[in-house]
């Protein structure tokens, strides 16, 4: 009995030993295919990314490629449309230069663009100006006649009002607004050419420092374009103008360029036009054929008032020996700043320079050079190389006041010592007050000229008088402003 259990209970624990085997084996079968499985996924898994990534990679190439084509093809229209940019700014400053005579420039400049030679256009611009250049004939420099103008008046009722000195002086020695804008555009019509005074003259230089004039015979206009020179008296805005409908001071607007300060009679103060510097600037530009090589004028200056309506005379500075209306001035600008002014005066001196102008001597305190001794001269000038020449880079041309000279009409004589002592001082260009048509002197040491009043009185004289100094110029009747109701005679 006790066998019996025992052997039932031996085979009870074979079955089950047996049929643990079995699912262990089962169980062994179903993780080895599982894992088969798995790894088959796998490894799928990764063709399948591998292939992509390859397709992907195939796709950035073409793209690449595509794109640098691209790019290629932007940077090649971009360098194209530069160098179309560039040969249309050439064939423009050509074209300028050109337009104010200047043809060696111009095809110089030509001449300078890639592939010049073999340009059919460029080609035909250098004939066109060679041909121009050609057909000019040499001015002669002792008749070219010189013009000369004061601060304009902007509004004869303010200008014009009164009975005083002042509003007589300003009829007889003032130029409107108006009457300057006719002049310059028939005179430009009439074929009339600006150039420089030192155009005139070939200059040469000794290796000691001594000058040399000469007549240039190679300045050069089209057929039927006649020279003459111009400058301006007085532009420093005295304090005698206030209120007078006279622009006040020279400013830069904001392009740098140089324009007018006024103040209207409600006391508002606007910037523009206003004075001969800015309106003739205007006009070159639009009519680049009105100047030789961009000439501009002379302007003269006095130094006593300060220059350009800056204070910069030393009187501002120190206080001493002012004038009532100096003294009043100052008193009305508590925080004025003496070498602030110079600064800002120079800025101003500089940029009127850029566009073409040149700068004179007018004497320091406008004075008559014909009556004054020699002391008086010479204190003057120094005054006038002390505040006027260090702010606009000195001159060596002076431009006499009042119409006095040094000399007679001859010629100045080798002992003059007035003179003497101005050539020390580095000045060979002179210049007068002359009514005739043509005054030229050419020497070997110096160069004089005289000049032209074109003001109220020459104006209103040449319509009323018996006879007119103008008419080679124009018609006095078409350019006098019919707001002069009258001038008094000098």
């Amino acid at each position: 009995m006790g066998k019996t259990k025992r052997g039932k209970r031996k085979r009870s624990l074979i079955g089950k030993a047996v049929l643990l085997v079995i699912l262990l084996a089962i169980l062994g079968v179903a993780v080895f295919f599982l894992v088969r499985t798995l790894q088959k996924d796998a490894a799928d898994k990764d063709r399948k990314e591998q292939t992509n990534q390859e397709q992907e990679d195939t796709r950035e190439e073409t793209d690449g490629g595509k794109d640098g084509q691209e790019d290629d093809g932007k940077a090649a229209e971009d360098v194209s449309s530069d160098a179309a940019a560039d040969r249309q700014s050439i064939l423009d400053e050509a074209a300028y230069l050109a337009a104010t005579y200047d043809y060696d420039g111009a095809m110089e400049k030509l001449n300078g663009l890639p592939g010049a030679a073999g340009d059919p256009e460029i080609s035909a611009k250098l004939a066109e100006y060679q041909a121009a250049k050609d057909s000019c004939v040499p001015v002669n420099p002792e008749q070219v006649t010189h013009i000369f103008y004061h601060s304009l008046v902007v509004d004869p009722e303010r200008g014009f009002a009164g009975n005083d000195s002042i509003a007589a002086g300003f009829k007889q020695w003032m130029t409107t607004m108006d009457e300057f804008n006719k002049i310059t555009q028939t005179m430009y019509d009439n074929g009339y050419v600006l150039v420089r005074l030192r155009d005139l003259v070939v200059e040469t230089t000794d290796a000691d420092g001594t000058v040399h004039f000469t007549p240039n015979t190679n300045l050069m206009l089209p057929p039927g374009k006649k020279a003459f020179v111009l400058s301006l008296d007085d532009l420093s805005y005295y304090h005698s103008y206030d209120g007078r409908g006279i622009a006040s001071k020279m400013v830069l607007d904001e392009n740098g360029k140089p324009v007018c300060e006024y103040i209207q009679p409600d006391g508002t103060m606007v910037t523009g036009a206003y004075d001969c510097v800015p309106l003739l600037d205007q006009f070159i530009e639009e009519h680049p054929d009105a100047s030789y090589h961009g000439a501009k004028g002379l302007i003269a200056l006095t130094g006593y008032n300060g220059i350009l309506g800056y204070r910069t005379d030393i009187a501002y500075k120190t206080h001493e020996n002012l004038s009532a209306d100096q003294q009043a001035w100052l008193d009305a600008h508590p925080d004025f700043n003496w070498e602030q002014e110079c600064q800002e005066a120079k800025k101003v001196a500089d940029a009127i320079k850029e566009q073409g102008w040149e700068f004179a001597s007018h004497t320091w305190g406008h004075m008559h050079v014909g009556d004054a001794s020699m002391e008086r001269l010479q204190a003057d000038t120094e005054k006038w190389e002390s505040y006027v020449a260090p702010l606009v880079g000195g001159s060596d041309t002076i431009i006499f006041a009042h119409g006095q000279d040094l000399d007679s009409w001859q010629g100045y004589a080798a002992d003059n010592e007035k003179f003497n002592y101005l050539k020390s001082k580095g000045f060979n260009f002179f210049c007068n007050v002359d009514s005739a048509q043509y005054f030229v002197q050419i020497r070997d040491n110096y160069v004089r000229q005289g000049r032209r009043n074109l003001d109220g009185y020459r104006l209103w004289y040449d319509v009323h008088g018996e006879s007119s100094k103008t008419s080679d110029l124009f018609d006095a009747s078409q350019i006098l402003d019919p707001r002069r109701t009258d001038v008094p005679p000098l």
